[in-house]
C-alpha cells in the first residue's frame, strides 16, 4: 500500500460497485467512472443506475444529486477525514489514520486489510484488493454492518487527467446546500 501510495499519481477508469446487508444480500448496484489525482483531488461518476457526481477539487467536496438538481458542498477536508476515499486521494501520509490489520492472498488478489483509527466517520474496515501489483479491488464495512464492494476496469495509472474533470461549477437552476470553502484551512495568513 505504501509503494501504491508513493508511486500513483492518477487513476482513471471505470467501476462496478455493491453495498451488501449484514446477511450479504445485494442492496443496491451501481457503476460509473472515476478520474483520481493525488494528493486531494477526484471525480467518482455514477452513472447507472441513477446519475450523481462526486467531486473534491483540494478544497471543497461536492455532491451533485442529477435528478434532484441538488449539489451539496462541504469542506473537503471535513467531508473527507478519515474515510476510505481519503486513501484513493490523499496524501502519502494518510496511513497514519489507519491500523494495518494483516494481509491474505485469495485467487491471485492480495488483500490488505486495514481499519480507521477514528471510526467516526461511520467505516470500521477498509480492504484494498491488489492484482499484479495493480489496484482492483475495494471494499468498505460500516457501522451498519453493510460493505461496499468496488471493482475497478480499464484503470490506467499516473496517466493525465482533463483539468476540468477534477473542478466543479454548479449547473444552472440547481439548488447548492452548504457554503464552498473559499481558502485551505492550512493556508499561511
Amino acid at each position: 500500500v505504501e509503494g501504491f501510495l508513493q508511486d500513483i499519481v492518477t487513476i482513471s477508469g471505470r467501476f462496478e460497485q455493491q453495498l451488501l446487508d449484514a446477511d450479504d444480500n445485494v442492496v443496491e448496484e451501481s457503476s460509473g467512472t472515476l478520474n483520481i489525482r493525488r494528493p486531494g483531488q477526484f471525480r467518482w461518476s455514477y452513472i447507472d443506475p441513477y446519475q450523481q457526481i462526486l467531486v473534491a477539487d483540494g478544497l471543497n467536496m461536492w455532491s451533485y444529486d442529477v435528478d434532484l438538481e441538488q449539489v451539496t458542498v462541504k469542506a473537503q477536508g471535513e467531508a473527507l477525514s478519515s474515510t476510505p476515499a481519503l486513501l484513493l486521494g490523499g496524501s502519502s501520509d494518510v496511513l497514519n489514520d489507519f491500523d494495518y490489520i494483516g494481509s491474505v492472498t485469495e485467487r491471485g488478489t492480495v488483500w490488505v486489510r486495514l481499519r480507521p483509527k477514528n471510526t467516526d466517520n461511520g467505516f470500521n474496515k477498509v480492504e484494498l484488493g491488489f492484482t499484479g501489483g495493480k489496484l482492483t479491488r475495494m471494499l468498505f464495512g460500516d457501522n451498519l454492518e453493510q460493505t461496499t464492494l468496488i471493482a475497478l476496469f480499464d484503470v490506467a495509472f499516473n496517466e493525465p487527467i482533463d483539468e476540468r474533470k477534477l473542478a466543479f461549477v454548479p449547473p444552472a437552476g440547481v439548488d447548492v446546500v452548504g457554503q464552498p470553502a473559499t481558502e485551505s484551512p492550512q493556508a499561511d495568513h
